[in-house]
């Protein structure tokens, strides 16, 4: 980085490079190019000071990685804006962060079980890794009642991000994967980081080693699987991050028995479940024979507000068996008692206050204020035109602007309405053309942010 040195010289660091001399080989012609722009550099007062690197090599996986993470890089946009633009109201459609209180009957719950942790009889100390057998039980009666899940195949965790990345572990890197596309970054990026994907192809903007299921309005978002590669893991989220679409049941009875005759492992990611509104199945063991290819990932940041809290779950059926015949909940089970140590005891005692009869009928109505939203989003957006998917099964509005650069689209909206959203190509190559809307936000600024459209575009 450039900066300002004691003598009034700009100087540079480049601890990156001091492992190779300018003349390596390896390097070839770029370390070439390097060195004469380094020699013009120091011509102009430009000095360079070399930090110390240890003889530990880069993981050439995390190499492989694209850019920075989708929503980083998408916050250090929205930095820059508010430097170029100081006194400019943003307002944050992007990020899908909750913005509505938890209701109380959940925070006192979590409340009384922190204040019982100063007394003799209240104190606990380290719980089940896999999570309060309470806890379990409760997700197993409210979601998957007549599913046949039981508690004990419940995995309780710190939220499901966390355990895409230990099901990656669980995996190893000898699998073959395949994702929507668009889908959710993390089973990207964390499909390259335990070493997966393959190298990167530019020309196309995919992972070699990757498949990607086409998942576009044109095929209701739904891949043509009789055209599909045979992969052992297929990640599917339903509804979808980031078009908001909820496959129906037939989509998914096709999903299960496509992964059934390929021999394949689905995981499958409910985390906005709770939006549903039409009969669209809120989880894969809905599907008969799900049961024997699929794990379902959960959690309970969107619909009980707990993105800073932090809690979710995973269901690892005991009929799930790897080609050896070795139940796969063994596996999964020993890599939760080995990287984790259980979920916050105070969180889910918030978790079983979340589902309670009033702490959920409680939570309805935040999803509701949030389905109200999308609406209004929604309603904007086609007053204009444009053609808009999502808003009816989750809380993001997936609006299509043909033969326009997603990036674009971000940036111009950015520019004219100071208003935050996501370009549909972070998402994959699939979702260019697209921006993604998210109704997580006060009415007031949804309200604002719709009129700012309206004016603007």
């Amino acid at each position: 980085m450039l900066h300002d040195s004691s003598e009034g010289n700009r100087s540079f660091h480049y601890g990156f490079l001091s492992q190779q001399p300018l003349a390596s080989a390896t390097l070839g012609i770029e370390t070439v190019k390097l060195g004469l722009l380094f020699h013009y550099l120091k011509q102009i007062g430009i000095s360079f000071n070399a930090c110390h690197s240890t003889e530990v090599p880069r993981n050439v996986n995390m190499e492989s990685l694209q850019s920075g993470y989708l929503f980083p890089e998408i916050s250090m946009r929205e930095s820059e804006h508010i430097r170029k633009h100081p006194d400019a109201r943003l307002i944050r459609l992007g990020i899908g962060d909750t913005t509505q209180p938890i209701p109380d009957i959940i925070t006192s719950a979590m409340a009384e079980h922190a204040f019982a942790l100063s007394t003799v009889k209240g104190y606990k100390g380290y719980g089940a890794e896999q999570g309060n057998m309470a806890l379990r039980t409760a997700i197993a009666d409210k979601f998957y009642k007549d599913m046949g899940i039981e508690g004990d195949e419940i995995f309780i965790s710190d939220g499901a991000q966390s355990d895409i990345s230990r099901l990656q572990m669980l995996l190893g890197s000898n699998v073959t994967v395949a994702v929507q596309d668009p889908s959710f970054p993390a089973y990207i990026d964390t499909s390259v980081i335990v070493g997966q994907a393959g190298k990167f192809l530019k020309e196309t903007g995919k992972y070699r080693n990757i498949v990607y299921m086409n998942c576009r309005p044109e095929n209701n978002f739904f891949p043509d699987l009789s055209t599909t590669s045979r992969t052992d893991i297929i990640f599917f989220c339903s509804p979808n991050n980031p078009t908001g679409h909820a496959a129906t049941w037939q989509q998914l009875k096709k999903l299960v028995e496509f992964a059934k005759a390929n021999g394949s492992i689905i995981v499958y990611d409910s985390a906005y479940a709770a939006y549903i509104t039409d009969p669209s199945p809120r989880s894969i063991y809905e599907i008969p024979g799900a049961r024997e290819v699929a794990i379902e990932i959960s959690s309970f940041s969107k619909f009980a507000g707990f993105t800073g809290v932090r809690l979710g779950w995973t269901v690892v059926p005991e009929e799930l068996r790897y080609s050896n015949g070795y139940p796969v909940i063994k596996d999964f089970n020993r890599i939760v008692c080995t990287c984790f140590n259980g979920a916050s005891n105070i969180v889910q005692a918030g978790g079983l206050a979340c589902l309670s009869p009033d702490g959920f009928q409680a939570l309805r109505t935040v999803i509701d204020y949030y389905k109200e939203n999308a609406k209004i989003i929604v309603d904007a957006f086609q007053s204009l035109g444009l053609k808009v998917n999502g808003g009816k099964n989750a809380p993001y509005v997936w609006v299509q602007f043909p033969g326009s650069s997603s990036w674009d689209v971000f940036a111009e909206i950015l520019e004219k309405t100071h208003i935050l959203t996501i370009p549909g190509s972070g998402f994959g190559p699939g979702g260019n053309e697209h921006i993604r809307v998210s109704a997580f936000g006060h009415r007031e600024y949804i309200s604002e942010a719709c009129r700012r459209l309206k004016n603007f575009l």
